[in-house]
């Protein structure tokens, strides 16, 4: 009995130490999200002008175009045309989904 209990005390302790862990980099995580650094406050979102009348954008640090977003809507487009795995997948659900309804009727049928 005192081996169980000292061994439910340590597993409990070793997950609570765990879970205080894991918040602490949850934290960290949050900060470094929200844009918080060592060196002071970053905005996550940044929107400039420059001379030539172009915006500018930058995204966690990342710059964005509008150059970036017209490829990235291109890409999406193809992608929705025809996806080979998604209609594949869907020929086997319904082929699964009839052989079952078939055999579930057959089982039925004898009983």
């Amino acid at each position: 009995m005192k081996r169980f209990m000292l061994k439910c005390f340590l597993i409990t302790g070793a997950l609570f130490i765990g879970v205080l862990m894991g918040m602490q980099k949850a934290s960290v995580g949050m900060q470094n999200m929200k844009g918080y650094q060592e060196d002071g406050f970053n905005a996550p979102l940044t929107v400039k002008e420059n001379q030539n009348g172009e915006i500018e954008a930058t995204v966690l640090g990342k710059n964005v175009s509008s150059h970036n977003f017209d490829e990235k809507k291109e890409k999406l487009q193809e992608i929705k045309s025809f996806n080979v795995f998604s209609s594949i997948g869907k020929t086997i659900s319904s082929i699964i989904s009839s052989i079952t309804e078939k055999m579930i009727n057959l089982i039925s049928s004898f009983i």
